[in-house]
């Protein structure tokens, strides 16, 4: 299988294979699974998925492309009436269900149904007057998710799931080298920008944005070390890429042996859930905290990152 079948994708080479499985099948029986894209958010999984819809075609043709959050949708009756019947009825579609860990309980359920395999690869589903055919030969359902836990474990096993990959510092660098246009950057300073970048292609995406607003007030079109200094400086970027709530939970962390989650959301003003969920997990990860039966408390490279941070303040 060629790699121009995503000629603009950076990384995820697993996901691609997989991907490139489906597209060389469908174009022999015209039939692709129903697909779940799971990662963490800003790390590619929509593209990915819009992508794919591009490569599944009909008599030559990309079937028309529909892409829409699950957060919108309210209750089956809505469902079947904005999207059900004037989209899918007697139509050649792809439809991406965008954040489907939050479907109503009511449409999973009709989706149960709708979605359930079977070796005629369609199903009938009813409601009210009316009786629709999902033929999947005709429809393709993709679905993406942050938060896969929260997707119903019934509906997930009717998906063939698609799990993106951590980006290397060299990939993201080169998502950063996509969205610069004609300016470039030393190949030094790019690799230390790659480190910050917290494995978010987003993130890539913005920083050149950012670069590139840098390289316009100053004038210049080659991004080096110093200019990088100034930037992370105005912008406050840390090491790591850390924010600055994160950066305030290590010294929090820093001042006590040990402390509970309850302790950290009372100084930081911010709920537990929060917390464990968009803070923690990233300094872990970093091996800056850890988590044990006692409570929370600092690492030995918590403690060093610490220590740099402040006498780099020191000696500017």
């Amino acid at each position: 299988m060629k790699e121009t079948l995503f000629p603009t994708i950076i990384g995820q080479a697993a996901p691609k294979r997989q991907l490139e499985f489906y597209i060389k099948n469908y174009d022999a029986t015209g039939y692709c699974p129903h697909l779940m894209f799971t990662a963490p958010r800003g790390c590619g999984k929509t593209m990915l998925a819009k992508a794919l819809a591009k490569n599944l075609k009909l008599n030559g043709r990309t079937k028309k492309f529909y892409e829409m959050n699950c957060s919108t949708f309210r209750n089956v009756k809505q469902f079947f009436n904005q999207i059900v019947i004037p989209l899918m009825v007697d139509k050649d579609a792809t439809f991406l269900f965008d954040e489907c860990s939050e479907l109503p309980k009511d449409v999973t359920m009709m989706l149960l149904t709708v979605l359930n395999p079977n070796p005629e690869r369609r199903n009938t589903f009813s409601y009210d007057d009316y009786s629709v055919d999902f033929d999947f030969r005709r429809l393709t359902f993709m679905f993406c998710t942050t938060e896969a836990q929260k997707v119903f474990h019934a509906l997930m096993d009717r998906m063939e799931r698609i799990d993106l990959e951590e980006y290397s510092y060299d990939e993201l660098g080169k998502i950063v080298m996509c969205g610069m246009g004609d300016y470039t950057i030393e190949p030094k300073t790019l690799a230390r920008i790659g480190k910050i970048l917290r494995g978010n292609a987003r993130a890539a995406q913005k920083m050149a944005d950012n670069i590139k607003l840098y390289c316009d007030g100053n004038g210049c079109k080659h991004f080096v070390q110093k200019d990088w200094d100034k930037l992370k400086w105005t912008l406050g970027i840390l090491p790591c890429g850390l924010s600055k709530i994160e950066l305030q939970v290590l010294r929090i962390l820093a001042r006590k042996k040990e402390c509970s989650l309850t302790f950290l959301s009372a100084n930081t003003g911010l709920t537990k859930e929060c917390l464990q969920r968009d803070y923690e997990l990233y300094l872990q990860k970093n091996n800056l905290m850890e988590i044990s039966t006692a409570g929370r408390r600092i690492t030995m490279d918590g403690k060093k990152y610490l220590d740099v941070l402040d006498k780099a303040k020191k000696s500017c």
